[in-house]
């Protein structure tokens, strides 16, 4: 029978495991998602509507792990629910998505005005939002690492703004583009309000939140996103648009349906892995991944866009490097002091053989 500790331990293991694949997953997402809505609106796509729900419409992927998850629960417990989520969670997770909606629009709205790398820079600082939102909301404590990763991922946005001058796309106007850049913040702030949001959804809930559980918030949150993104759809036509895009494309219709297919794949990514981050460590880990990632997105936006990668792009990714590593050596710090301090603190009296925990 395994003792106390190496329950613990085994837990410990795989919730690291479940953090380390939730960074990935977000890692696709949040670097391919951009990338491939500009590529849709740099060859002729013209719809903000559509692109805005390609975000979240593709919610029904998260149906096969959740499948997977109710055939294994119902193979050693028959009468196990096939959903676990109870009412008020639901409501929360639904004003979450409508809220995520809204997000979508004007996020696509930004990207339709604004190159990858103007747009991603912009989206960076949703970090401050997020750190801001999460002392709030959820009592974020700050360390000394935790505050560096912030100002040193910060900073490296601010580096890149530098630039942004020479960025105006040909032929745009200069109302035009600070549209975009204020619809592109605007997405920026409200998504450092939906992360702490959904954090703080977590510890107010009255059920326990397993990943089965984030799997199906995350369902609820992008099928009413989805819902309200169709409804401004229906309302500018969108649907009946679609086919004549299509074969004014620019790489062809063929690659027109594919594109729209992979943007619901790779933002479906970009959603589930931001929530998992949150339930393994929190809104503002999230923030930071997302943060950090954008160097790499400015990188590929060079190799597939033909951007100009100045001197201010490099100096940004070695700070957002810099700030990653110190917030993950302060998490590594805290944890190692924890474990020293724990003889001291899971000491339970001789007469209880469970423990205090």
């Amino acid at each position: 029978m395994e003792s106390k500790e190496e329950i613990q331990g085994n837990i410990t293991i795989k919730r690291k495991s479940l953090l380390i694949l939730n960074c990935l997953i977000l890692s696709i997402g949040n670097c391919g998602g951009p990338l491939i809505m500009r590529l849709y609106f740099i060859h002729g796509g013209k719809r903000v509507w559509l692109s805005a729900w390609l975000q979240t419409s593709g919610w029904p992927v998260i149906l096969i792990p959740l499948a997977i998850t109710y055939l294994h629960r119902r193979a050693t417990d028959p009468a196990t629910k096939l959903f676990y989520m109870r009412t008020p969670l639901f409501m929360a997770a639904a004003i979450v998505g409508v809220l995520t909606g809204l997000d979508d629009y004007l996020y696509a709205s930004g990207v339709a005005r604004l190159p990858v790398s103007t747009s991603s820079l912009i989206i960076a600082t949703q970090l401050a939002f997020t750190a801001g939102f999460a002392f709030l909301l959820v009592k974020e404590k700050f360390t000394y690492y935790s505050v560096n990763a912030v100002v040193l991922l910060t900073a490296g946005a601010g580096v890149l703004a530098m630039h942004t001058a020479s960025d105006k796309p040909a032929g745009e106007s200069r109302r035009e583009y600070m549209m975009g850049f204020v619809m592109t913040l605007g997405a920026a702030a409200l998504y450092g309000f939906i992360l702490p949001l959904v954090e703080l959804t977590y510890k107010k809930s009255r059920q326990e939140i397993s990943y089965t559980l984030v799997m199906e918030i995350q369902m609820i949150m992008c099928l009413l996103a989805t819902v309200f993104c169709t409804v401004g759809m229906l309302i500018n036509r969108d649907f009946q648009a679609i086919p004549r895009e299509a074969r004014d494309f620019g790489l062809g219709d063929a690659k027109y349906y594919q594109v729209v297919v992979w943007s619901a794949v790779f933002w479906q990514c970009f959603f589930l892995g931001a929530i998992g981050v949150i339930f393994c460590a929190s809104s503002l880990l999230s923030g930071i991944l997302i943060a950090l990632l954008l160097p790499a997105t400015e990188i590929l936006a060079v190799i597939f866009f033909q951007e100009k990668f100045q001197a201010e792009k490099g100096v940004a990714l070695g700070l957002s490097l810099w700030g990653f590593a110190s917030y993950f050596y302060g998490e590594m710090k805290e944890n190692k002091t924890k474990k020293l301090a724990a003889p001291q603190t899971l000491m339970p009296p001789s007469n209880n053989p469970v423990g205090n925990a």
